[in-house]
């Protein structure tokens, strides 16, 4: 398939995103002298936004990819969680697979911005784990969609939504259904993602969830005898790790490949692995070689990094730069 049958083939795609959802705030204005009543600057404003974060990010990269995300989450019933659904709405997005409860709060990361530079941010949440109601509703939204979608996300950040039950009993589900599944790990539930499609931890989250303190060197036997350890954990399909300034690297049954980063003027990473693992997934569920999932996805995150905060891939750039790459 050329590189515009792909991308119009994720015009296609409804991929169901399942995890832990944010709002990423940000406090910007000029700084032009120290507090005099604590060594902070003062950080005069000159404006606010909210965006969408986390699990909620990752669908509007695959939305501006041309895919039709479906977000299952819980938020709390509170005025963070309100600013969400609407900001959802105004994406485009559709919000009936979110959970509102009294019991949770709406995770808002709030960053100070000072002359262009982050100074503090300020994390407004509730992390504890699901209760076996939110648990049931989780399912049941995914349940649901089964039926009518080509792959499920699971994006874990830690805040409590993806817990053992809900990760089981989806991954489950999907496997009865043939539906590809892929993961963005942290370390607590490292371990819970048995038998999904792809798994996609950075070399931090490969380290601390194998317990390595020695130093992971893509392409060194450490490296790789870490990945066949876990792999032989999760009897995930594929591996793919990010590697920071070294690119990536993907493998399954049949190949292993090492994809090197791009040169990019690097502004801000957040939100880069929400990019890589929404470009990679998409790119799976259009039928797409591994090596090649792994140079789009790789290329994708570069390309945000060069923007500053938390923000989507721009399609028409992405499909521009792998032309001129097929081109070279």
């Amino acid at each position: 398939m050329d590189v515009s049958t792909i991308f119009s083939k994720f015009d296609s795609l409804r991929i169901l995103v399942i995890g832990d959802v944010m709002i990423d705030a940000y406090v910007e204005g000029r700084v032009t002298r120290v507090s005099p009543e604590a060594p902070v600057p003062i950080v005069n404003l000159k404006h606010r936004t909210r965006r969408l974060g986390g699990a909620a990010n990752v669908a509007l990269n695959l939305a501006a990819l041309g895919v039709t995300p479906i977000l299952t989450s819980v938020i709390g019933n509170d005025e963070g969680g309100s600013d969400l659904l609407n900001l959802m709405e105004e994406a485009g997005m559709v919000t009936s697979g979110m959970e509102q409860s009294s019991d949770r709060k709406t995770t808002v990361k709030t960053r100070v911005i000072g002359n262009h530079q982050q100074l503090l941010r300020i994390d407004d949440e509730i992390i504890a784990p699901l209760t076996s109601a939110e648990e049931d509703q989780v399912i049941a939204n995914v349940a649901k969609h089964l039926r009518d979608i080509d792959a499920i996300i699971f994006e874990d950040y830690n805040k409590g939504v993806l817990t053992e039950r809900v990760i089981g009993e989806v991954i489950k589900m999907a496997r009865e259904k043939g539906v590809i599944t892929t993961v963005d790990p942290k370390k607590e539930n490292f371990f819970s993602y048995k038998n999904v499609t792809m798994f996609k931890p950075n070399l931090k989250e490969l380290k601390e969830g194998l317990n390595i303190d020695a130093d992971l060197l893509p392409k060194e036997k450490i490296f790789e005898d870490a990945i066949e350890e876990m792999e032989a954990r999760l009897q995930n399909e594929i591996s793919f790790v990010t590697l920071s300034e070294h690119g990536v690297f993907i493998r399954n049954t049949g190949a292993k490949h090492y994809v090197p980063a791009h040169i990019r003027n690097i502004s801000d990473v957040s939100g880069a692995g929400d990019t890589v693992i929404s470009v990679a997934t998409a790119c799976l569920a259009a039928g797409m070689e591994i090596r090649e999932v792994a140079e789009w996805a790789n290329l994708a995150g570069g390309l945000v990094c060069e923007r500053s905060g938390v923000v989507p891939v721009d399609k028409k750039q992405l499909q521009a730069e792998i032309e001129k790459l097929q081109e070279a």
